[in-house]
């Protein structure tokens, strides 16, 4: 099972539109937004091309594959889900691949492995697990601290990286948790 793993596009039409040419590009079997897809928040610049009303269809028809799971952003509000077609309100979701390793999905902003001022608030996890995470825009691919057992992966930020690229992530099943998720950063056209 291959997975694109996106965080924090923040409206961006600019590159909200790179992500979907990177979809096009990888062909994942699943597809897993964790949050703040819309709005940019209170803390952070606009990002290039802020546009969300240009965002929404591009999201709505990735949602039409039937692949996309979505979790829920500091910054998205009900009106998000009325304008976006699939289930972007629940704070987690579960991913298990054919092998039964568990990855936890999530924002970052209640669940986190507190890596770069995000929530230490790591969720009971079995071994060989992995938390998934955005929000603090920072790429992070290891062991979370104190529980070696479980990985921690954060794919970096869409539109607003605070650690100098953008980027999303790909995780593939089949291999050890170490290597089934590495980084792509997505370079301006």
């Amino acid at each position: 099972m291959k997975v694109l793993i996106a965080s924090d596009i923040h409206g961006s039409a600019y590159w909200a539109g790179r992500l979907m040419e990177a979809i096009d590009v990888e062909q994942p079997d699943r597809v897993v937004l964790l949050g703040d897809l819309l709005y940019h928040g209170p803390r952070n610049d606009l990002p290039r091309d802020y546009a969300p009303k240009r965002v929404i269809p591009l999201l709505n028809d990735l949602a039409s594959s039937g692949r996309l799971v979505a979790v829920r952003g500091n910054c998205e509000a009900e009106v998000d889900q009325m304008v976006l077609g699939f289930p972007c309100m629940a704070d987690y979701s579960v991913l298990v691949d054919e092998a039964g390793r568990e990855l936890f999905l999530t924002h970052g902003h209640v669940f986190g492995a507190g890596f770069h001022n995000s929530v230490d608030h790591l969720p009971a996890l079995p071994a060989g697990s992995a938390i998934v995470y955005g929000h603090t825009h920072v790429k992070v691919n290891e062991p979370v601290p104190g529980a070696m057992e479980v990985w921690a992966f954060n794919p970096g930020s869409v539109s607003i990286p605070k650690d100098g690229s953008h980027s999303y992530g790909i995780y593939e099943s089949g291999r050890s948790v170490a290597e089934a998720f590495r980084h792509v950063v997505l370079e301006e056209a």
